[in-house]
């Protein structure tokens, strides 16, 4: 067994000693909201959202984009289990502003082992073989956090499976200070009508 399993599964047990009443908590998100953001492990949306468990769905990935799989989550939480309002929350300093597709694909294809960041870029220090697969995947990749965001909110508001009457709210988190900064061109994209 390896430390961090161990280590997970030591914290598991305290958790899991004093689970108590938690037990009880209902499948749908008591405060009836869910939240898009990044799966960078700085963001602790139960503290920067003020949420206990039970409080909201918080849907993670990469850069906190609005892929298919993040909008059938939203679309579950809604349709399944009743959230009205839904939060889109990118970051500062993301790593998803430090590469571009075609770095992305380009690092596969030379090898699948973990790349490097230095001040000339990204640099695949390990052996291959990579894979060309890589190239065909748009990995979602970050230029400006305000635009992506806005793009983002735009994505979910047109989707065919997501409802009007939802409003969806875009927002960047400041790692340097934990404030959330309201991105008011994505908020007003994301209005109910």
């Amino acid at each position: 067994m390896s430390k961090i399993v161990e280590e997970v599964l030591n914290a598991n047990g305290q958790y899991a000693a004093s689970f108590g009443d938690k037990a009880n908590l209902p499948m749908p998100p008591g405060r009836g909201f869910a939240i898009l953001t990044c799966m960078d492990a700085r963001l602790d949306p139960a503290k920067y959202a003020g949420l206990a468990e039970g409080d909201a769905h918080v849907i993670r990935n990469a850069g906190g984009r609005a892929s298919d799989d993040a909008i059938r989550s939203l679309v579950i939480s809604y349709k399944l289990l009743g959230t009205r309002e839904w939060f889109v929350i990118h970051h500062t300093d993301c790593g998803m502003e430090t590469f571009t597709n075609e770095i992305m694909g380009d690092l596969l294809s030379s090898s699948l082992k973990t790349a490097q960041l230095s001040e000339s870029g990204w640099q695949d220090v390990g052996t291959g073989p990579g894979s060309p697969d890589g190239k065909y995947i748009n990995w979602l990749t970050i230029k400006d956090q305000a635009q992506s965001v806005l793009e983002d909110v735009v994505r979910i508001k047109s989707h065919p499976l997501v409802p009007a009457e939802i409003p969806v709210y875009g927002y960047i988190f400041d790692v340097k200070s934990g404030k959330l900064i309201e991105v008011p061109e994505a908020t007003e994209a994301g209005k109910t009508g």
